[in-house]
């Protein structure tokens, strides 16, 4: 039995981001996959765009109202927890954003840009932390999806 297709474009916007980031970024997705119980049901693709602050800042006020960059935005295509199909939507990532909050927070750069991947993609699938239990839940499958890829919890304390 052959896998379901799913294609992650990864498109960069900022040349300066590393070269090394597609797998890292490919198995979170994979692995939030898995781990949240969602299933591809035919042909899907989602895109992730490597950006900087400049456009991120934009997207962030021309589709949350909020004047600043931030470090992930999510732009789902599907129904919530719906069928994982077809086009899938977009995952932006602000650079010079998980940069600095990745020296703030004292991890890496790889592990802190993982995070925000499975965070970006569980978006996606339909989670989200406007209340308190859905922040539970969703930190709760995040920090399982991180440990399975050997990354620390990032909401310890």
């Amino acid at each position: 039995m052959s896998a379901v297709p799913l294609e992650i474009a990864i498109i960069r916007n900022d040349d300066a981001w590393p070269e090394d980031l597609d797998p890292l970024a490919e198995r979170a997705v994979l692995e939030a996959l898995e781990q949240s119980g969602a299933r591809v049901k035919g042909a899907a693709e989602l895109a992730i765009v490597l950006t900087d602050d400049q456009e991120q800042h934009e997207l962030n006020q021309q589709w949350r109202g909020k004047d600043s960059s931030t470090n992930v935005l999510s732009f789902p295509q599907i129904e919530p927890f719906g069928p994982v199909l077809g086009i899938l939507g977009d995952i932006t990532m602000a650079r010079e954003t998980i940069e600095r909050e990745a020296l703030e927070q004292g991890t890496s750069f790889p592990d802190h840009f993982t995070h925000l991947v499975v965070h970006g993609f569980l978006h996606i699938l339909g989670y989200d932390h406007l209340t308190d239990a859905e922040a539970l839940q969703m930190e709760g499958l995040e920090t399982r999806i991180l440990a399975s890829l050997g990354i620390a919890d990032p909401y310890a304390d």
